[in-house]
């Protein structure tokens, strides 16, 4: 009796599980796969192109301000290097997740604006991140909005609208904490596009991951209901995520194969000093444990890049900055300043962190250049390195229901 001839599926599936297998004694062991492999043969394999990704950490002790004064220099040098003076930072990232206030700047940066492009340039999140700061760390419900998060909510849907995970114009993924099922939960827009009722407003989203007490958020079409709290208690560094998502989706991310097809970008919010909380009341302890299970993930991803740890991953993150009181003196912005210019920090997985010869400031100008050669890569090549799905429907005019979405593919 004849062997039966594999389907597509099951080709996929040991493909997939080839690649978490590969991506798993990484984690755990540092193995390295391509250790035999010569420059020339790894030049070979890499000529498709590697997917770009940018993670944005939860507040930290910064609120999501380091990450939008990082994301600002990195828009000022990729419009010099590109020599584009009106260059995006969606324009240059394939992958963007969030948590916390990283989420608000994930989706302030990357859904699509009235003339096509991106809603908002780096400046004009920052802007935004700063002059709603107070109102964005107390966002929460309980069915009757309380006076600052009524505020956090009305900022939100003036910036958002109606507009959905559905209308971002790269792949965005936002967690939460579900607390009906007990484990976090990804906004996704590759979900969006593909099932009913996994389509989410952006202000529900922005808003389901700050929230410091447990929200309703729904579906546009009503079938999903999610009670989250903010995705910094489940997920406060997203980078894992993001990268499992990658490798995972053949649909979009057809020819990314391992770490080595990858150019990530994971923004810290700031390493808190806690030699002064002592005396810790419930939130600084959250706020130690979510900075712990940051840097655990960081050390991890890190491990996992292996050879590649240097060239294909760059994390940017302060080193020991003091928290910041209400009665700080000292502006927000220069303490930022203060955390680019620092030394930057190397995590290795059960060996903790060290410094590096350069700062914060000179790996994103070092990283920018790789993102750049990427871009420049792409406009020559005939093989796309993403197709991204995209919705056909006008996205100026009103929602009838998810139910009138379609979907193409595009390349980039």
């Amino acid at each position: 009796m004849a062997a039966a001839v594999p389907t597509v599926p099951m080709l996929q599936d040991k493909l997939t599980n080839e690649i978490f297998s590969i991506l798993e004694n990484k984690f755990l062991f540092g193995y390295d796969d391509h250790a035999n492999l010569s420059p020339n043969n790894y030049h070979h394999l890499s000529s498709h192109g590697k997917v770009r990704i940018l993670s944005i950490d939860a507040g930290g002790s910064t609120d999501g301000i380091l990450a939008a004064k990082t994301l600002l220099h990195f828009q000022s040098i990729l419009r010099r290097k590109s020599g584009n003076p009106t260059a995006q930072i969606a324009d240059f990232f394939d992958v963007v997740t969030g948590a916390g206030a990283g989420g608000i700047l994930a989706g302030l940066l990357f859904t699509r604006g009235k003339e096509g492009g991106p809603m908002f340039t780096a400046e004009e999140s920052l802007k935004f991140i700063v002059d709603n700061r107070r109102k964005l760390t107390n966002y929460s419900s309980s069915g009757i909005f309380s006076r600052t998060s009524s505020k956090a909510g009305k900022a939100l849907d003036k910036v958002f609208g109606e507009m959905t995970l559905r209308d971002t114009v790269k792949a965005v993924l936002i967690p939460c904490y579900d607390m009906r099922s007990g484990a976090p939960f990804v906004f996704s827009r590759a979900d969006a596009l593909e099932m009913e009722g996994c389509d989410f407003r952006m202000a529900g989203v922005c808003g389901a991951t700050v929230a410091d007490r447990a929200m309703e958020v729904k579906s546009t079409d009503g079938r999903k209901k999610i009670m989250a709290v903010g995705g910094g208690l489940g997920m406060s560094n997203p980078t894992a995520a993001a990268i499992t998502h990658v490798l995972n989706n053949k649909q979009e991310f057809p020819l990314c194969k391992g770490v080595e097809d990858l150019l990530v970008v994971s923004l810290g919010n700031g390493d808190l000093e806690y030699s002064h909380l002592i005396s810790s009341s419930p939130p600084p302890l959250l706020k130690i444990a979510a900075d712990g299970a940051a840097d655990m993930v960081d050390q991890a991803v890190s491990m996992s890049f292996g050879q590649w740890r240097t060239s294909n991953y760059i994390r940017i993150q302060g080193n020991g900055v003091a928290a910041v009181g209400k009665r700080e003196k000292r502006n927000m912005l220069s303490i930022v300043d203060d955390m680019l210019a620092q030394k930057n920090v190397e995590s290795i997985l059960f060996q903790g962190k060290k410094l590096v010869e350069f700062t914060n400031m000179e790996k994103v100008d070092m990283f920018v250049g790789e993102l750049i050669k990427e871009q420049q890569r792409r406009n020559n090549s005939i093989l796309p390195t993403v197709l991204l799905k995209h919705t056909t429907n006008n996205i100026y005019s009103p929602r009838s229901s998810s139910a009138t979405t379609l979907s193409t593919l595009s390349s980039y």
